[in-house]
This record gives structure tokens, C-alpha cells and sequence, in this order.
């Protein structure tokens, strides 16, 4: 019965999650051409933070996600901001989405060209990360227009944990902005959507996320000096931290 629960779970959110995209899909294709950019952009942004907020909700209710992201809403209205965390699985980046209200994302060029998440992330003006010198530039723009601004210092998800090798796009972005750095820790109890999950794997539900506030610096003055600081900083505070192997069978 627990199988069956499971898979049920697991396929009903992902039809919940392609029906619900489909429909912003629609709304973003409509308005982006319409709305100025100074309206443009809140709109997409609380568009996908409610969007998410209602996708997790239900999955909540349904027993297959258990979230705590309690300690992010004291960063609701501090901006400027960058925030920095690791990068355990896909959801990371919508979990934080969905608890503010003013965060912008850097998305890989396939993502943002992407039919369920290309029409939002243009609307909201989520950055491409097309170029490393152009990336830079578009979040230190960002970050000047007062908003919060959510980078993976990874680059992509963390391969071995606890966690990967830090690039220093962050902290070049931090010092460029003048603004400071808010670390994330993201913690789960599942390896569900992480680098190597299977495609077709069963996750053991309910599947818990956590994602507390690490310590805040202020804009580094040795970038790269600070890259290997941050990373050291992460490896220390995930030290404990593990996910169970994954559990494939029927």
C-alpha cells in the first residue's frame, strides 16, 4: 500500500505540475508582450511564488512534502540582497521562489528557452546565464534595482555531497553590487531530484525539505580569497548532514 501511495503521489504532482505551468504558460505568453518591464517583472514574480506556494501546499496536504522555510521570512522586505546556498536538488531554487516575493534567478539559456518555464521566467526577467561576463553584469544590475537576487555557487547540483566545488561568480557579483551576501542552508532527508536520481525512481514520501539562514558577509574585497572561504563554510555546516541512497524498488 505504501508503494501505491507513493507512485500515486509522486505522478498525480507531476500531471498537478504540468497542468498548473501550462496555464501560467498561457497567461505569461499573454502579458509579457503587454506589460512594461516595471510592472512586468512583479507580476511574474508573484505569479511564481504563488504559483509554487499552491503547488507545495497541496503536495503538503497530501502528505508528500514537508517543508520548513520559516527562518526565510525575515528576509521578505531586506533588500538588497544576494543570497547564496547549496544546491541538493531541482526544487531548491523553487522552494525559495515560493517564500519571496521580489527574487530573481540566474537560468541555465535551455531552462529559460524551456515550454514549461521559459514564458514565466521572461516575464519575471530572470537572468540568462548565456555569458559569464554578461551574467555578472545583468545580477549587479538587478541587485542596484533594489531586488533579491539567488545564486548556487556550485553551478549546478551538488555531484558529491556535502557539497561541490564553489565558482566565484557570487562573490565577483557581491562586490561589483556593493551588497551583502546571505548564505542558505539547504537540507533534505532525500536524494529525490538530486544529480543522479533516476529518472523513473520512487521516492520515499513524505520527502522534507529545510532551508535555515547561514551567516551574512559583507562584499568581499579578494573574491576568489572569499570563494574558498564561502565553500569551506558550507562543507563545515553540512558536515552532518546526509541523504539515504535511493530506494528504486516496487
Amino acid at each position: 500500500m505504501r508503494t501505491l501511495y507513493e507512485y500515486t503521489a509522486l505522478y498525480l504532482g507531476l500531471l498537478l505540475y504540468a497542468s498548473m505551468s501550462l496555464a501560467w504558460i498561457g497567461i505569461a505568453v499573454l502579458l509579457y508582450p503587454l506589460l512594461p518591464e516595471r510592472l512586468g517583472r512583479p507580476v511574474g514574480r508573484y505569479g511564481i511564488m504563488y504559483g509554487w506556494r499552491i503547488f507545495f501546499g497541496i503536495m503538503h496536504a497530501a502528505g508528500a512534502f514537508r517543508f520548513d522555510t520559516a527562518e526565510l521570512e525575515a528576509l521578505r522586505k531586506d533588500t538588497p540582497l544576494l543570497l547564496v546556498a547549496n544546491h541538493p536538488s531541482l526544487l531548491d531554487a523553487v522552494i525559495v521562489a515560493s517564500r519571496l516575493p521580489d527574487l530573481v534567478c540566474i537560468m541555465k539559456a535551455n531552462l529559460n528557452d524551456n515550454i514549461f518555464l521559459g514564458a514565466g521566467a521572461r516575464l519575471a526577467r530572470y537572468i540568462r546565464n548565456d555569458s559569464g561576463h554578461g551574467m555578472i553584469k545583468a545580477a549587479v544590475a538587478e541587485l542596484r534595482k533594489g531586488g533579491q537576487l539567488l545564486v548556487f555557487p556550485e553551478g549546478t547540483r551538488t555531484a558529491e555531497p556535502p557539497v561541490g566545488r564553489f565558482k566565484g561568480g557570487a562573490a565577483l557579483i557581491a562586490r561589483h553590487a556593493g551588497v551583502p551576501l546571505q548564505t542558505l542552508i539547504v537540507e533534505t532527508d532525500s536524494p529525490f531530484l538530486s544529480k543522479r536520481w533516476p529518472v523513473y525512481a520512487r521516492p520515499r514520501l513524505p520527502i522534507r525539505f529545510r532551508i535555515r539562514l547561514g551567516l551574512r558577509f559583507d562584499p568581499p574585497d579578494d573574491p576568489v580569497a572569499f570563494t574558498h572561504a564561502l565553500e569551506a563554510y558550507y562543507a563545515r555546516e553540512l558536515a552532518g548532514v546526509s541523504t539515504p541512497p535511493f530506494e528504486t524498488g516496487s
